[in-house]
């Protein structure tokens, strides 16, 4: 087919590589413009146009598809489908409408469920035990439109974002292969009203971690912001990000470190704390870091 996809972050990239594997026509990739990035603040290309430059396609970084010259722009590229994956522009109608079959979205949950920006931090911070991904077909609202395929995934029991959006990154490259190659004999079903919840942004203010909060809320809260933003405390003047974590087994008072293997307690139960990172350095597993910061039994975090 002849297609044209949108999609900006590291998230997107499979998606990209599965299509050109699969042997479509990619008419022009979409992207965010560069940003300022690094110490010297240059202006970085995104990963999606750094992979599509890499593939020799021609790539467009509009900062506003509302203007009549760039919806005239993306309808002259005759498009059969547009595939939109993480792009984070708004699409107006009419270039919802352009492409001969419209506009797919791979979206990283099981809608109705996790509507909007931040749909895997939020499924890990809740406690769903599954997620995956659907191709829904695009209209106005947010991700309120028909589901053509749907597939599903449990959620491991010590997984983190970073390691989930990987492994729906995959998952929804190989499900918009499916289909695409499957597009004509494909029915669209409405999201019941039932079950819709709504993926906020995430705020940076939660993040810091209260210990008093019981064990497995502070242990999916842990995993559900590593790697970014990362759930955070300030100890004794150093910040320290809590990035991976399970279940401990202890009781103490919150924020209390009860063995030298870095398990804390909670307001109910305990979290062993698996991986961190020092503000100014790398992440490092639990023992490398308590080389380098004596976090030792009965210390208070």
């Amino acid at each position: 087919m002849r297609l044209i996809f949108m999609g900006t972050p590291d998230f997107s990239v499979p998606v990209l590589d599965a299509l050109v594997d699969a042997g479509h026509e990619i008419a022009a990739v979409y992207c965010q413009p560069p940003r300022p990035a690094g110490r010297g603040k240059k202006d970085r290309p995104s990963p999606v146009q750094a992979r599509a430059e890499a593939l020799g396609l021609t790539v467009r970084h509009p900062v506003s598809l509302k203007g009549a010259d760039e919806q005239a722009d993306f309808a002259a590229l005759n498009a059969d489908v547009a595939v939109v994956v993480a792009y984070g522009l708004i699409l107006p109608q009419p270039i919802l409408d352009a492409p001969k079959q419209g506009c797919l979205n791979i979206h990283a949950s099981l809608l109705p469920r996790w509507r909007g920006a931040a749909p895997i931090h939020r499924a890990i911070m809740a406690g769903d035990q599954r997620t995956g991904v659907c191709i829904m077909q695009m209209e106005a609202g947010l991700d309120t439109g028909a589901v053509l395929l749907r597939r599903e995934t449990p959620i491991g029991a010590e997984e983190t974002t970073g390691a989930l959006h990987d492994r729906l990154s995959r998952l929804g490259a190989e499900a918009i292969t499916e289909a695409l190659a499957e597009l004509d004999t494909l029915t669209p079903e409405p999201q019941p009203e039932d079950g819709v919840t709504y993926a906020d942004k995430i705020d940076k203010a939660e993040a810091r971690i209260d210990w008093t909060r019981p064990a497995e809320e502070v242990d999916r809260q842990i995993r559900g912001l590593s790697p970014f933003p990362g759930a955070w405390i300030d100890h004794e003047g150093t910040r320290i990000k809590f990035l991976a974590s399970r279940i401990g087994v202890g009781s103490g008072a919150p924020g209390e470190v009860l063995d030298g293997a870095l398990t804390v307690a909670c307001g109910t139960g305990a979290v062993k704390v698996l991986r961190l990172q020092k503000a100014g350095r790398g992440p490092q597993g639990t023992e490398d870091f308590l080389r380098g910061m004596a976090l030792p039994k009965g210390t208070r975090l």
